[in-house]
């Protein structure tokens, strides 16, 4: 029997325990309140992994990796160094035992990443930066679009790897005309690329959710267009969105008092709904609203 309160020693082909030996012995049950759920196969980690590749000149910033399976992966897929940003204190013993196994390769920050100045937690000889999670669930949007609006563009990240709930997923690759499009689409499409990179059901996870979930993978554009502010892309898409059934000409106005202005400077009917603009449209808006200096 392991000692009370830390990890078991018998190897799991990378020489460190096997993750179900690791979460009995610190005895870290999955918490709703923290939005965790654990991939305990490093087979399927590994293969999360390689969708941010190359990474032997890579460092990963990763955000709550639990007992460490999805780091795990990163290291034995060749990632330069790790950093891992963890709220849960009970994961501190079993993070510990993958820095020793992988000397000068993993950084574990104890934090809340809502908290987390990014760009500030990595080191000078940092090179290559990907973002690879499986996202907590209770705040996975939210991170998302702090990423997103990452100001100056490009951002220091080169791409993000992240795992949502599939029907978040689905809305960040939405396309115009259909239900889930909508803020989270214009916006991660403008800034980025998405693509859903591979879907996992309930069984994939220790607890298995209640819904399955995807991976995302995300590639900058180098120069947005048509260019506007994200800031103003976000009370534009925030406005249109939040009655979405309304014709511009009315949902706009918790905006600007008279939309039609704003609409016709832009060269958008103001009889069309929300859903019915791409995303160019969405930024010409933005562009046009910010300099109208048009909000309240």
């Amino acid at each position: 029997m392991p000692e009370p309160g830390k990890p078991p020693k018998s190897p799991a082909g990378d020489g460190l325990p096997p993750l179900r030996e690791v979460i009995a012995a610190l005895e870290i049950d999955a918490k709703k309140s923290l939005g965790q759920n654990f991939i305990l196969d490093l087979n399927l980690t590994r293969r999360i992994a390689r969708l941010a590749a190359p990474l032997d000149a890579t460092t990963a910033v990763e955000i709550g990796p639990g007992p460490g399976g999805l780091t795990r992966g990163l290291l034995m897929e060749g990632a330069r160094r790790v950093i891992a940003v963890e709220r849960d204190q009970r994961c501190a013993p079993a993070l510990a035992q993958i820095g020793e196994a992988y000397p000068g390769r993993l950084a574990v920050h104890l934090g809340d990443a809502l908290d987390v100045q990014w760009p500030a937690l990595l080191p000078p000889d940092a090179g290559r930066t990907v973002i690879i999670a499986n996202l907590p669930y209770n705040v996975a949007t939210r991170l998302l679009i702090g990423w997103l609006e990452t100001d100056p563009w490009p951002p220091w990240w080169e791409r993000m790897v992240l795992m949502f709930q599939k029907e978040v997923a689905e809305r960040i690759v939405a396309q115009p005309g259909t239900k889930a499009y909508g803020r989270l689409a214009v916006i991660s499409q403008w800034r980025t690329t998405p693509r859903i990179a591979l879907t996992l059901g309930p069984e994939a996870f220790t607890p298995p959710p209640k819904v399955a979930s995807a991976v995302v993978s995300f590639l900058p554009r180098a120069q947005p267009m048509p260019e506007c502010s994200v800031k103003w892309l976000g009370r534009v898409t925030a406005a249109a969105f939040g009655q979405r059934r309304k014709m511009l000409r009315q949902s706009l106005k918790t905006l600007v008092s008279d939309p039609l202005p704003l609409l016709e400077a832009a060269g958008v009917a103001p009889e069309l709904r929300a859903e019915q603009l791409d995303v160019a449209t969405f930024a010409r808006l933005a562009h046009v609203a910010e300099h109208l200096g048009s909000s309240r």
